[in-house]
């Protein structure tokens, strides 16, 4: 029993990572993935499961190996100006993904008070800007994973719920595409969320600080695995509540509709558990990505990192994580809604998916810089396959969306 609560301490950046995948965003999106393309795209995210798994892991132990970071990688090995690129669509994409995050809470917060989102938008950049500046790094990582069991609630919904197992094994397990632009921009936004370029930065910084040498390369693989695992689990759960709950629907308009999926488990509570699911989901997610969009600027200009400093020893640190709040609260000043902005902001997630799936399988396997740990052949495939999947996804939108403006 001791060695089983000793193990258990051991997990986090991982089981972080995890739940932070079923942010607020990923929560709409995996709703209206299901709500429009029902269950057909349930086999992406079972496959999407080992990519992920193989995406973390590589990120992780790259990082344990040469106990730097990915951006400090790329400026020793490679380019800098490859660095300033990546570093740059990571922080484009972390900061529309803060700002969709901050408007769902705001959204909700509306909703419930009557009180226009945009007064809420300050506050909550403040609480979760004294979550991570005043407190300390252990503290915010216990926090985080006490938090991120409340999205469970969506596994139940999809167990009364009742599908039709014989339905869910075969699109779990036969591939189904549809040459529609809408499908594949919901492929994209699937991949997008699970894979998010942010929670390969994280959890490549946080596991340098957590599992500093070689030989605890194990944990890191297990903490990995059991963090991937459970967040797709919780998003298989919301594309079949979505799938049975809202299916025919084209659109989800509000966070109100999107809430449709836990009325079986909640009833007229519905809304109620879903907006707890969204505050908690994003106060997780939220410290997450504006500390990975801190730590790649960081590694990159070479400034002192980390949670465990304080304010004063690493300046550029916090200010680039207190910014990147900011910027997304000015960005939720526009007329766009909580619903797209949510949506569209894993779409331009999944476009980086190749740059990046392509970047860690060359840095994987070179050991210069992994060493002992270079890739093995199950992380080597599914690198492969997620680099061909999301390729594949990108230019098929690209070639769809030059027909549509020729024709």
């Amino acid at each position: 029993m001791v060695k089983i609560k000793e193990k258990v301490k051991k997990f986090g950046p991982g089981i972080i990572t995890g739940g932070a995948g079923d942010d607020p965003a990923g929560i709409v999106t995996y709703t209206v993935v299901g709500a429009t393309t029902g269950l057909s795209q349930l086999w992406l995210l079972l496959l999407s499961t080992p990519m992920m798994i193989a995406v973390q892991d590589t990120a992780a132990k790259i990082a344990v190996a040469t106990g730097k970071s990915l951006p400090e990688i790329l400026n020793i090995y490679y380019s800098r100006k490859l660095t300033y690129l990546i570093i740059s669509f990571l922080f484009i994409a972390n900061i529309f993904t803060i700002g969709a995050d901050i408007q769902a809470i705001a959204s909700i917060l509306e909703i419930i008070s009557g009180i226009n989102s945009i007064y809420f938008l300050v506050p909550v950049t403040l609480i979760l800007g004294y979550l991570v500046i005043f407190g300390k790094y252990r503290t915010v990582k216990n926090f985080l994973i006490s938090l991120s069991t409340v999205l469970s609630v969506y596994i139940l919904s999809a167990v009364v719920l009742k599908p039709d197992i014989s339905q869910l094994i075969k699109n779990s397990l036969i591939p189904h595409i549809e040459p529609d632009i809408s499908f594949i921009l919901a492929s994209l936004g699937l991949l997008g969320t699970t894979i998010s370029p942010y929670m390969i930065f994280w959890q490549a910084s946080e596991e340098k600080e957590e599992h500093p040498t070689v030989a605890q390369a194990k944990e890191i693989e297990t903490d990995t695995a059991v963090g991937m695992i459970y967040s797709n689990i919780i998003a298989y759960s919301i594309i079949v509540s979505s799938a049975i709950m809202l299916s025919g629907h084209t659109e989800i308009q509000t966070v109100k509709d999107a809430a449709t999926v836990l009325k079986p488990v909640a009833g007229e509570y519905a809304f109620l558990i879903f907006s707890l699911g969204i505050v908690v989901s994003g106060f997780l997610s939220i410290p997450v990505l504006a500390g990975s969009t801190a730590y790649a600027v960081s590694d990159t200009f070479g400034w002192r990192e980390g949670m465990d400093y304080k304010v004063s020893d690493a300046k550029g640190f916090y200010f680039v994580f207190l910014g990147s709040l900011m910027i997304g609260d000015i960005i939720d000043l526009s007329p766009i809604s909580a619903i797209d902005a949510l949506y569209y902001s894993q779409i331009f997630d999944g476009l980086l998916l190749p740059l990046l799936s392509a970047l860690l399988f060359v840095l994987g396997n070179n050991r210069k810089i992994t060493g002992s740990l270079k890739n093995s052949w199950f992380s080597n495939i599914f690198l492969i396959i997620t680099f061909i999947v999301s390729f594949s996804a990108f230019i098929i939108i690209l070639l769809k969306t030059m027909f549509h403006l020729i024709k």
